[in-house]
């Protein structure tokens, strides 16, 4: 017969499926980020330029290209725009997705292969990098404030009870 504690350890570990599915919710939150993210930028560009139509393939190309680069990043990458610090390694990665976004951009024609547009397109890029990693870095300390004030909560809960215990 098997003891509590070890039924209610097994029930806490995190089995590979749900790191799996972690990984994935992660992905495909980052192709709708990046996506629109982009769109935004196409849209602005083909404004510009005169034009109130996108040209479906060109969207087609963008999101699948977030899709890959969204795998590239948490898989390959150490999801460096979740880091917890920005070092060389995050900005390396940094540096190699937008460079991948932007070679994709230019051999699609995404904005008629316009190297100034193209060179503002990896500046944008950077921005948005940069702006994700702190929007997740101040979601976790936003997170980690929220658990300690629980975990005092039921720290004080707990020593009340044991008192009203004796």
């Amino acid at each position: 017969m098997k003891n509590s504690n070890s039924v209610n350890s097994n029930k806490r570990k995190v089995s590979i499926w749900e790191l799996y599915l972690t990984k994935e919710i992660a992905i495909e939150f980052k192709a709708c980020l990046y996506f629109f993210s982009i769109l935004f930028f196409y849209c602005v560009y083909r404004i510009i330029y005169g034009s109130w139509s996108a040209d479906i393939i060109h969207l087609i190309e963008m999101i699948f290209t977030c899709y890959i680069i969204g795998y590239i990043q948490v898989y390959l990458l150490k999801n460096f725009d979740e880091a917890e610090n920005l070092g060389f390694i995050e900005v390396a990665g940094m540096l190699i997705c937008t460079f991948l976004y932007c070679l994709i951009s230019y051999l699609g024609g995404w904005y008629g292969r316009n190297m100034v547009a193209t060179l503002i397109f990896a500046a944008y890029i950077l921005l948005i990098y940069f702006c994700v990693f702190y929007i997740y870095k101040s979601k976790r300390q936003i997170d980690d404030k929220i658990l300690n004030e629980e975990l005092k909560l039921f720290q004080t809960e707990h020593i009340r009870n044991n008192k009203d215990k004796k």
